[in-house]
């Protein structure tokens, strides 16, 4: 049995990786910001060149900002997930809500083109975006979960919502092919995956999104822990397994669905967080679990978005790219060395 000791020592652990992730996040890039002058543009003090002040609080505090909203709200819906269908590789992006998502953007930036003129230009504003790609994964989600009243296989499961991604995306390829150049080269930069083109106004209605997830997930912790006794057990002991399914699938489309819309389809955070972060905190109760997947997870993206900046060059790499070639080797060795992953 692990200690609460031992719990805090690696949640304090956590939390100092990532306030170090973030200055660490700040101060590189093409232009290598001094952490001394993070720190003093951070908290209003001076820095040894006016320009740090500008590149600090217009580009880099959003981009971070950015960074852990996407890497704890991904992690935390990959967690709801696994939970939920009682299965360690389940997550967004190969149960096909990500493919849903990206699905709703498709069709709104994509089809704009068709509309033109001011409903065009509607059709892509914030809300609309969101609105699209929460949608697109809700509708997804519904439609897996609806499979899973009839099939028990957990991993025929996992199988169809492939397949579900399979179908969104030759959706996507038809749109495309139809689609304007400038249309289609939007969506493609789109895909690729960013965290550096926000606004502060874009940044704001991302942090909404987060926060309905987050305050969703966190009030279903103790319905998470009966989850894990299974449902039949679950419903014994009082909970309401159908309203915590529909709650839970709502806060994951929030998240997913919002955090797809902004930053773009970002594949092995939601799976390979939870998992990771169970080496750290080997626990199975939600209450410790959760929090340390937001910590980890937001940590995690820092570092991806980081080594994508090619720190002293002027390219930027895809940010779902780096979080591939990053994390599914870590997944491999942790595999490897511990012969089953802990669930």
């Amino acid at each position: 049995m692990i200690s609460d000791g031992t719990n805090r020592r690696s949640t304090v652990l956590l939390i100092l990786g990532l306030l170090l992730c973030f200055l660490a996040n700040i101060s590189a890039g093409s232009v290598h910001v001094p952490l001394e002058d993070v720190w003093q543009g951070l908290i209003g003090g001076e820095t040894s060149r006016p320009a740090y002040r500008f590149i600090i609080l217009e580009y880099r505090l959003p981009k971070a900002i950015t960074a852990v909203l996407t890497g704890s709200g991904l992690a935390v819906s990959g967690l709801l997930m696994q939970t939920l269908f009682r299965n360690p590789l389940a997550g967004p992006f190969v149960l096909g809500l990500s493919s849903g998502a990206s699905l709703g953007v498709a069709i709104l930036i994509l089809g704009a083109g068709t509309f033109g003129g001011w409903l065009g230009g509607l059709l892509l504003s914030n809300w609309s975006l969101v609105l699209a790609s929460a949608l697109g994964s809700f509708l997804v989600l519904m439609a897996v979960l609806a499979v899973t009243l009839r099939v028990k296989d957990t991993m025929a499961i996992l199988i169809i919502g492939l397949m579900f991604g399979s179908v969104t995306a030759s959706v996507v390829g038809v749109l495309s092919y139809f689609s304007p150049a400038e249309q289609l080269q939007q969506y493609v930069f789109w895909s690729f995956g960013s965290l550096g083109n926000l606004s502060w106004q874009a940044l704001g209605v991302l942090t909404l999104c987060w926060l309905f997830g987050m305050i969703l997930a966190i009030g279903r912790i103790k319905s998470l822990n009966s989850l894990l006794l299974g449902t039949r057990y679950a419903q014994s002991m009082g909970l309401r397994v159908r309203r915590t399914t529909l709650l839970l699938i709502v806060a994951t489309s929030l998240l997913a669905g919002g955090i797809t819309a902004f930053a773009g389809p970002i594949a092995f955070v939601g799976l390979a967080v939870p998992h990771l972060t169970r080496q750290l905190v080997p626990s199975a109760d939600h209450r410790l679990l959760l929090p340390a997947v937001v910590l980890f997870g937001a940590a995690l993206m820092l570092i991806c978005d980081t080594i994508a900046q090619l720190p002293g060059s002027e390219f930027t790499l895809p940010i779902n790219a780096i979080t591939s070639l990053v994390g599914a080797p870590v997944v491999i060795w942790l595999l490897v060395r511990k012969r089953k992953l802990m669930f």
